[in-house]
């Protein structure tokens, strides 16, 4: 056991904790293409469907409050292991789950232990050397960015292929071995500070309070999440109707269109490291509130629908990366605990833009969604102009 691992953080480590990272947080989001699919089979509305999407994002949120900060507490190898495992647990209770409440309580087990993923970011940035330290978590978020979206891919392809009962059957079993692979591949790590569980967790908010920066920065990033979620949470309820009328394996292969935000990601972490961190929120939130105006069209044009896909998922991950860089530098010391009140506030964000977005569909259809996202959008963009931008220190400057 070690209080700072050896060796140094490698490529190939990277590389796994990006993948793994991605395939947690996929969990979350293999039910977003099959939404309709679900609907039909148990019964529901559009607003009770897009409440499976709303329950994964609650528990991802408490599981990065209440769970997270262990890390701080536990040995982390084996926190990994053990959350991935249980993430795998959750899946097969949804692939077997004979009514929706069922389903929504394998969503729940699944998507509050799928914030190992926050446990893994962290601890990669802990591990890398301070002047590769945006690229490294850049990298595990592209890893990240590539699990949301390509779930979707996959979930689609799979459900057209058979139903969507072997998606969670195949996720389980991933997840399962990438729990072995993390167990023989990370380095045993302790962190040095012994608190208690309820000190740990009591330290995240006395953080928000003696932190204004990171007030700011999880403000922003719950801003941006809600408006990821208002895009992605009812289009499958825009695609699978007229004019389009696309199956679950079509509507999944729209998620390698979003997949090209990753590389906004590893963009973000590089002018992280060259100290523009700041220039990078401003673009991605300008990039943020203008995509609306292609998706506002999506309705009746594909090619519309494409570009405003691809200009949002590049914002959210160039706004986020730059985010999380400038939250890491504030308290190196407590960067898993401040890593878990941003994404808890991030992921807050998210379930909200979901809930409000099946319900906004519902009432006033696809053009009353994209209004409301380029409002929040503007409102986002005012914020950061108004109260982030004169005061943001260079991410570059890291008080390791």
């Amino acid at each position: 056991m070690h209080e700072h691992p050896t060796p140094p953080l490698s490529r190939w480590l990277v590389l796994l904790m990006a993948f793994a990272t991605g395939v947690a947080v996929a969990s979350n989001y293999y039910n977003q293409p099959l939404l309709q699919t679900l609907a039909d089979e148990f019964g529901l509305s559009y607003a009770r469907a897009g409440t499976l999407v709303t329950t994964a994002q609650v528990s991802y949120a408490l599981g990065l409050i209440l769970l997270v900060p262990l890390d701080d507490l536990l040995e982390r190898r084996g926190l990994i292991v053990g959350m991935t495992l249980l993430v795998a647990a959750g899946l097969l209770l949804s692939a077997c789950a004979p009514s929706f409440a069922v389903l929504l309580l394998g969503t729940a087990l699944a998507g509050a232990f799928s914030s190992v993923a926050q446990v893994l970011v962290p601890f990669a940035a802990t591990l890398a050397a301070p002047a590769e330290r945006g690229r490294v978590i850049g990298t595990l978020m592209s890893g990240l960015l590539l699990g949301i979206l390509l779930a979707r891919t996959v979930a689609g392809s799979l459900s057209e292929l058979g139903s969507w009962r072997g998606v969670y059957f195949l996720a389980a079993a991933a997840m399962t071995a990438t729990a072995l692979a993390l167990w023989f591949a990370l380095p045993c790590y302790r962190h040095p500070e012994r608190l208690g569980y309820p000190r740990l967790l009591a330290s995240v908010f006395v953080l928000f309070r003696e932190e204004p920066e990171l007030r700011l920065y999880t403000l922003l990033g719950g801003l941006t999440f809600a408006l990821f979620a208002m895009l992605w949470t009812p289009l499958a309820f825009l695609l699978s109707a007229e004019p389009y009328g696309y199956s679950d394996g079509v509507i999944g292969l729209f998620g390698i269109v979003g997949a090209v935000g990753a590389l906004a990601a590893s963009l973000a972490g590089r002018l992280a490291d060259r100290g523009r961190a700041a220039q990078a929120i401003t673009l991605g939130l300008a990039l943020l509130a203008l995509s609306w105006l292609p998706l506002g069209f999506a309705g009746g044009s594909l090619a519309a629908l494409l570009v405003g896909v691809v200009l949002l998922d590049l914002a959210v991950q160039l706004t986020h990366v730059s985010n999380m860089n400038q939250v890491y530098r504030l308290r190196p010391e407590a960067r898993s605990r401040i890593n878990a009140g941003y994404m808890a506030g991030y992921f807050v964000g998210g379930a909200l833009g979901s809930l409000s977005s099946a319900a906004l569909y519902e009432a006033f259809g696809w053009r009353g969604v994209c209004a409301a996202g380029a409002a929040l959008g503007v409102v986002a963009l005012g914020i950061w102009l108004a109260l982030g931008r004169r005061g943001a220190a260079p991410a570059a400057v890291v008080r390791d």
